[in-house]
């Protein structure tokens, strides 16, 4: 059977047995028939007896010609199932592609919450019981309104919050310390959550009230009694979790994560700039930051397809 037939055997048995579609056949088509033609100019004539060396060579060409991860990892899954196919129907003894190293790719971005439901979910944070409303209400704005990761969050001293400064100075990946804005809602929020802890009014400086529970002056800004005198990431994440739970909202979709990256998914929606965002996350390089460029891409084609005289065209 030439190369031709087994892929043309391999095609209609995606088109009865999986009911793929014809998009989604002349996908699988194209990129077999790039690796039959690769094969060829490697000197193995029939591209169904290739080796593990030669699919190898194959994927390590497609980086070198710059192909994105998800491109070839898409070719590669193609590959997998074409051998699969071979090796079910008897037409090869062996699978040369479980060895095969899938290209790395880059690590995906979780689905923002929409600035209604951050609204929703800082209310239904509110009616947690005890001091754990206004402790998930002030961990929420911090989030949200400054991009903390979560160990930035839970390791904030209560010195960084100053009635008399905008900016809090936050130490991130590397020790790196980054000065943030934070907003006043978020600050008297803090405010509340100290208050709410203590038992009486708290001051911005740290110290604690005289009727508090004690008068040596806290710490951190999330205190907890373990080992660390702070709150910790999985303490964190479990608050927010209650908050969705009593917002309504699926708690799956809701981490320290998802609310910074929601806190740059609706600034870059609101015009924000990729090199300021990079300032306000803390990333040491802008390649990363431009992960977010997908939003910018959404934006500017609803702008286009808003405005331009020709978008109905």
């Amino acid at each position: 059977m030439s190369a031709g037939r087994h892929l043309e055997s391999f095609l209609e048995m995606l088109a009865a047995e999986r009911g793929a579609a014809p998009n989604t056949l002349a996908a699988y088509r194209a990129d077999l028939l790039d690796f039959a033609a690769f094969a060829r100019r490697a000197g193995v004539e029939e591209p169904a007896a290739a080796g593990p060396d030669t699919l190898r060579d194959y994927l390590r060409s497609l980086s070198d010609a710059g192909l994105a991860p998800r491109t070839a990892a898409r070719r590669l899954s193609a590959l997998r199932q074409f051998y699969g196919f071979l090796g079910r129907e008897g037409l090869r003894a062996d699978d040369p592609t479980p060895l095969l190293d899938s290209p790395r790719l880059p690590p995906g971005l979780p689905k923002p919450l929409a600035e209604a439901e951050v609204e929703v979910l800082i209310a239904g944070a509110a009616r947690l019981p005890g001091h754990r409303g206004p402790l998930a209400v002030a961990a929420l704005e911090l989030l949200y309104c400054a991009g903390l990761r979560a160990s930035e969050l839970v390791s904030l001293p209560t010195a960084a919050l100053r009635e008399d400064q905008p900016l809090v100075a936050v130490r991130g990946k590397g020790g790196r310390e980054r000065l943030v804005p934070i907003s006043n809602r978020a600050r008297e929020a803090a405010l509340a959550a100290r208050a709410a802890r203590t038992g009486g009014a708290a001051k911005p400086d740290g110290a604690r009230p005289k009727s508090g529970r004690s008068s040596a002056p806290q710490r951190w800004l999330f205190p907890a009694r373990g080992a660390s005198g702070h709150m910790t990431r999985q303490g964190l994440g479990l608050l927010l979790k209650d908050a969705a739970l009593a917002a309504g909202i699926d708690p799956d979709r809701v981490s320290p994560h998802v609310l910074r990256h929601s806190f740059a998914s609706h600034l870059l929606g609101r015009g924000a700039d990729l090199r300021s965002l990079q300032l306000l996350l803390g990333h040491a390089d802008i390649a990363t930051t431009q992960i977010y460029t997908k939003v910018l891409e959404e934006r500017l084609r609803a702008l286009v397809e808003a405005h331009h005289p020709l978008a109905e065209a």
